[in-house]
């Protein structure tokens, strides 16, 4: 998107952006630079705005040959509002115009405290235990787990690691007894969860199944991944099935099962709104617990984050 107006009549030769700015997330205390080349007769000024304001030039910032922006030192004041953050176009003139670029969203990236830490739990042996942890990056954490400081063997299928931040340990055995906290990193930093501990009973008796934590409402936008979490446990494990409230079937294809029920939909679309309701059966049996969540799809596209409401209010829990 860029505006371009002629200031002579007759033989001006159009400039034409090769390289606009495009948007970025920055990192403090380190150089960024944002590209402007343009083509068309010379002489050709560039100059650039910051938020529609003139960027100041000198020690911290250059107009480069090619008119690059170069900020040497990228700046956020902790005891001010005060951030090289924000808007930024460039704007090249010779003497039959002007031209301006699109406007850049330049982010600073941040990694701050967790605001979910992982709570200590008591399982039975042969059960399911699950811990929680959640921190808001820019750009999104990547998360991983670890035992007693130690990073999780990726390769144990008991190990389930939702992208969402919830780490799943079925078959709990006496030797997954110990502290367990997760690590959050992006290109801003690296932080470490409060620790907590799993403890391992050893009660083997029988136990009816019970849904821990099942799916949340969703409201989604299109295309984005859809994570409906349903964890069950008791003695014998009960098994993890998922079906829709009105009958239709959830289908196949962008549909993956992450450990022993979480439901993982890609590239959700609007046909995929609906009541999703997750059941944990007795093996032998007709005995079952389900618990209900509703995903809505919308056809626009936003910035908002995904919006996590309490589950519905009309079916917890039923044994049949």
């Amino acid at each position: 998107m860029f505006c371009l107006c002629f200031l002579g009549l007759g033989g001006a030769s159009e400039l034409a952006f090769i390289k606009e700015p495009s948007d970025v997330i920055a990192v403090r205390d380190r150089p960024l630079m944002l590209d402007c080349q343009v083509e068309g007769e010379g002489p050709i000024t560039i100059t650039w705005r910051r938020n529609g304001v003139p960027v100041p030039l000198g020690a911290r910032a250059a107009v480069l040959d090619n008119g690059t922006l170069l900020i040497r030192n990228l700046q956020k004041r902790r005891d001010s509002d005060e951030s090289d953050a924000g808007e930024y176009d460039c704007a090249a003139q010779n003497r039959y115009g002007l031209l301006i670029s699109r406007k850049a969203h330049v982010q600073l990236a941040s990694l701050p405290k967790f605001h979910t830490h992982p709570e200590s739990m008591s399982v039975d042996e042969g059960g399911v235990a699950r811990f929680h942890c959640a921190v808001s990056g820019v750009p999104e954490a990547n998360i991983t787990w670890e035992r007693n400081r130690t990073a999780l063997n990726a390769d144990d299928n008991r190990y389930t690691l939702l992208p969402n931040g919830i780490l799943h340990i079925t078959g709990v055995r006496q030797a997954d007894s110990g502290s367990y906290r997760c690590v959050a990193k992006n290109i801003a930093n690296t932080r470490y969860s409060h620790e907590a501990q799993l403890s391992v009973t050893a009660n083997r008796l029988y136990k009816e199944p019970v849904i821990l934590s099942g799916p949340q409402n969703l409201t989604l936008n299109v295309h984005q991944t859809a994570i409906l979490e349903c964890i069950a446990t008791g003695n014998p494990r009960p098994i993890v099935s998922w079906s829709r409230l009105d009958g239709r079937s959830i289908g196949v294809e962008g549909i993956q099962v992450l450990g022993t029920g979480n439901l993982i939909i890609s590239d959700v679309s609007l046909q995929h709104s609906g009541v999703y309701v997750c059941s944990a059966n007795r093996p032998g049996t007709r005995m079952r617990r389900t618990a209900l969540g509703r995903l809505v799809v919308q056809g626009t596209i936003n910035t908002h984050t995904p919006s996590h409401e309490s589950n519905l209010g009309f079916s917890s829990d039923q044994c049949k």
